[in-house]
């Protein structure tokens, strides 16, 4: 029994020592191929056997013969190691350098083919991240392509929207300047009006700025719907009896709702001013809300004929402002922008779909 103990001794002393020099070696190597590192670690495996094998026989426990037996055994295990080690580097070497190649093309053309030559599972996992990587920064630079194209189209929208009321108050101040101006005061009434019109558009450009940088904040309150409602009613009121547009509240229920009653008042505003000017005279523009699975849905529809089903996706977007036939002249496309910014800041969803003879909005908000 002592001398398997002095055996197993002597052997941990000798494979220790080779491990340090592979250690040092690998370390040395760090930069290299992992090829190389692989030959290493085959090389210290064998090397610490033979350091063993050969610290036991210089204490005299092996033979001379029985000491070439098993340098011979151990130099053949060397070799086949050493063969199997650099082959299998090489495979791995051959895949990272595919998937580099891979990589430099999803980096040039933004797409990411994985290779098809079978790898092993690390590297299959890293083709795998890397394609699903590939797809989230497509979707990406779809959305930012997107989202550049409305900012083009808004600024050249509110460009021509300030132009106009612009000129016209530079005329009338001219000729109010000249004393041209055969009516001042019908003069001063159109200059308050360009000045009101102008402000709610820098007003809407303000809003939706602080809502694009996250930067609105809310002050919610425990509140009734029908109060929230019936406010808005009473501020659009005006509006409808100009276009000669009736509004209808349907079955707006007491519903509690955590929200900030200013931006949700501002955001039903928006809605039943939209739904008012693109309804004919005579037309109904209703307004209800109902609670549904754990939430409240606040629903504004109007008589406007329905929206091309390939304008849904983007009534939202910013700067949208569908067809010139629903477009009013003053609008810069921000208003439903907005509305889905503030909604969304309340947790909720904004939606709109078509229904027969017009199209509903709806805005759904937790209980």
């Amino acid at each position: 029994m002592r001398d398997l103990l002095l055996i197993a001794l002597y052997a941990l002393l000798g494979a220790c020592a080779a491990g340090l020099l592979g250690a040092a070696a690998l370390r040395l190597l760090r930069r290299r191929s992992i090829a190389v590192s692989l030959a290493v670690v085959a090389a210290v495996a064998v090397s610490a056997m033979l350091a063993g094998t050969l610290t036991v026989a210089w204490a005299m426990f092996l033979s001379s013969h029985d000491l070439a037996v098993v340098t011979t055994v151990v130099a053949m295990a060397a070799a086949v190691s050493l063969a199997t080690a650099l082959l299998l580097g090489r495979q791995v070497v051959l895949r990272c350098r595919e998937l580099v190649v891979a990589a430099r093309d999803f980096g040039e053309a933004g797409t990411f083919t994985a290779p098809a030559v079978p790898a092993p599972a690390e590297l299959v996992a890293l083709a795998r991240e890397l394609a699903l990587t590939g797809g989230r920064l497509a979707a990406s630079r779809e959305r930012e392509l997107a989202l550049e194209t409305s900012r083009r189209e808004l600024v050249a929208w509110i460009s021509h929207d300030l132009r106009t009321p612009l000129a016209g108050l530079r005329a009338m101040s001219e000729a109010l300047e000249d004393g041209m101006a055969d009516d001042p005061a019908r003069y001063h009434r159109q200059m308050r009006a360009e000045v009101d019109r102008l402000n709610s558009m820098v007003t809407d450009l303000f809003e939706l700025s602080r809502i694009h940088a996250g930067a609105l904040s809310l002050s919610p309150t425990r509140m009734s719907l029908y109060d929230l409602v019936g406010d808005a009613l009473a501020g659009a009121d005006a509006l409808a009896r100009q276009h000669g547009v009736h509004l209808v509240g349907e079955g707006v229920a007491p519903l509690p709702v955590e929200v900030d009653g200013k931006e949700m008042t501002r955001v039903l505003s928006n809605l039943l001013v939209n739904a008012i000017r693109h309804t004919p005279a005579d037309g109904t523009v209703a307004i209800a809300a109902e609670r549904r699975a754990g939430s409240v849905v606040l629903s504004v529809t109007d008589a406007c004929g329905g929206i091309p089903e390939e304008d849904l996706p983007r009534v939202f977007d910013t700067g949208w402002r569908g067809t010139p036939a629903r477009t009013p002249p003053s609008g810069a496309g921000l208003g439903l922008a907005i509305v889905r910014g503030i909604v969304e800041a309340h947790a909720g969803h904004a939606a709109v779909r078509n229904v027969p003879g017009g199209c509903r909005f709806e805005l759904t908000l937790p209980a």
